[in-house]
């Protein structure tokens, strides 16, 4: 069943904001809310993300009906990927080495930034590329 594109750009403002905070403060808690976050959308699918839900309940009401689509496996991809970032930055900043902390989580602020600002999913194109040279493989 497609999503509704409005809901994975939602959630990648709201990253945006998260992985700032992140950058500005060091806050290796708050990485590991992000990375839980990530996690759960990886693994559920985007409207199974804390963000998802937010934006199922409490933004979606208060907006017209949809009138983009997207299938879900791509923003689900994405989050994987978010995930192996926040997961590397979270293990940079709990084993003492801030550049690796500020690098994974800088790349992550930027994919998410893409997505929020433009509508340009990173880690969707990335799964696209991935479906096409696997297909081309079989």
């Amino acid at each position: 069943m497609d999503i509704d594109v409005r809901g994975p750009r939602f959630g990648a403002a709201v990253t945006t904001a998260v992985l700032a905070v992140v950058l500005i403060t060091g806050s290796a808690w708050l990485l590991a809310w992000q990375t839980l976050a990530f996690a759960l959308g990886a693994a559920g699918g985007v409207g199974r993300s804390p963000y998802g839900w937010l934006f199922r309940k409490a933004v979606r009401p208060r907006l017209g009906p949809p009138t983009e689509f997207e299938a879900p496996e791509p923003p689900r991809f994405a989050q994987a990927v978010g995930l192996g970032f926040a997961a590397v930055g979270l293990a940079g900043y709990a084993l003492g080495v801030e550049w690796l902390g500020l690098a994974a989580t800088g790349a992550a602020l930027a994919a998410a930034f893409l997505n929020a600002a433009f509508g340009y999913c990173l880690g969707c194109e990335m799964y696209l590329v991935v479906r096409r040279v696997t297909a081309r493989t079989e």
